[in-house]
């Protein structure tokens, strides 16, 4: 099994930028295809972007395209960029051992703590 920790959540303005990385314990991300998932205040948990296993395809929900962009390395980055208020949430990373990722929650079968991003106006 894979432990994952996220980092580099925060407060910023908006307009402004983030990256939040996401690091691997116990195996390597080669095994994995990841997402990030996030969950505002009363809301549930949705989809935002996730890459494949071999870092070859990636995918995002509507509401991120253009702003935010998936990486992956020895960790899984997300770089926000153009932040709005309404990104504001919990941010998680997840991981399940496929080649390609899904944007279904249920999927995805090992997950952070969290990291929160606050974007104030």
């Amino acid at each position: 099994q894979v432990q994952l920790v996220e980092s580099g959540g925060g407060l910023v303005q908006a307009g402004g930028s983030l990256r939040l990385s996401c690091a691997a314990s116990g195996r390597t991300f080669t095994y994995y295809s990841v997402g990030w998932f996030r969950q505002a205040p009363g809301k549930e948990r949705e989809f935002v972007a996730a890459i494949s296993r071999s870092a070859r395809y990636t995918r995002y929900a509507d509401s991120v395209k253009g702003r935010f962009t998936i990486s992956k390395d020895s960790a899984v980055n997300l770089q926000m960029n153009s932040l709005k208020p309404e990104d504001t949430a919990v941010y998680y990373c997840c991981a399940v051992e496929r080649q390609f990722p899904s944007d279904a929650v249920n999927d995805f079968g090992n997950w952070g703590p969290g990291t929160r991003v606050t974007v104030s106006s």
